[in-house]
């Protein structure tokens, strides 16, 4: 099987950013929290979105901008998760020309335009939620950025398995996204530590 080697890179690179942004908050007394989110088509539990509401303090956006690239028609990553003031550079790796616009109010209903490839068009999510992100020149290509408060989420892997870690103790309101489907949200309790297993079965 031939595989991309742009989307190899940067897949590593977003791996180090999200490791090294909830890193910047852990602290030694943290806990973990992991489960499993469970929907009845299979394909639709990876990129599920598990997270915290809100949890007290400042998080300020990381310096370097998260990136989101336009690769054989596809967008890379199909769900990209930032804190809030993120900055998210859009590349198009492609020979021919993509428009990036997004019809949702967390991205202000931005449209970037169409471009090239090798030029880079940035935007600044100020917005709490989700947008999906299009392409008028090429209808069937989608993705989501997903804005939250807090760097305490992680994102399903294809068996639908998650794991947030660095957690402080605490009560809070865990939650989940998807594009598909909905899920009730859990009250939990934190504590110096511990590792808690919350699992979600999304419905439509």
């Amino acid at each position: 099987m031939k595989v991309n080697k742009t989307f190899v890179i940067f897949f590593l690179i977003s791996a180090v950013i999200t490791f090294s942004t909830i890193h910047a908050y852990a602290d030694e007394g943290s806990g973990t929290v992991k489960g499993k989110v469970s929907v009845k088509v299979k394909k639709y539990q990876k990129d599920s979105v598990v997270y915290i509401e809100r949890v007290e303090g400042n998080f300020p956006p990381p310096e370097e901008h998260a990136k989101m690239d336009q690769v054989e028609l596809v967008f890379i990553p199909h769900v990209l998760v930032v804190l809030k003031g993120t900055t998210v550079d859009y590349h198009n790796s492609d020979d021919i020309a993509h428009n990036v616009f997004s019809p949702d109010d967390v991205a202000d209903k931005m449209n970037l335009g169409t471009w090239l490839s090798g030029e880079v068009r940035p935007y600044t999510f100020n917005k709490l939620g989700a947008a999906a992100m299009l392409c008028n020149v090429h209808p069937e290509m989608e993705a989501f950025v997903v804005v939250l408060q807090n760097p305490y989420f992680a994102k399903t892997d294809e068996d639908g398995n998650y794991t947030i870690e660095n957690v402080p103790p605490g009560e809070y309101t865990l939650k989940v996204w998807n594009k598909k489907y909905r899920g009730k949200d859990e009250k939990i309790k934190t504590k110096k530590g511990d590792t808690i297993t919350v699992d979600f079965k999304l419905k439509r």
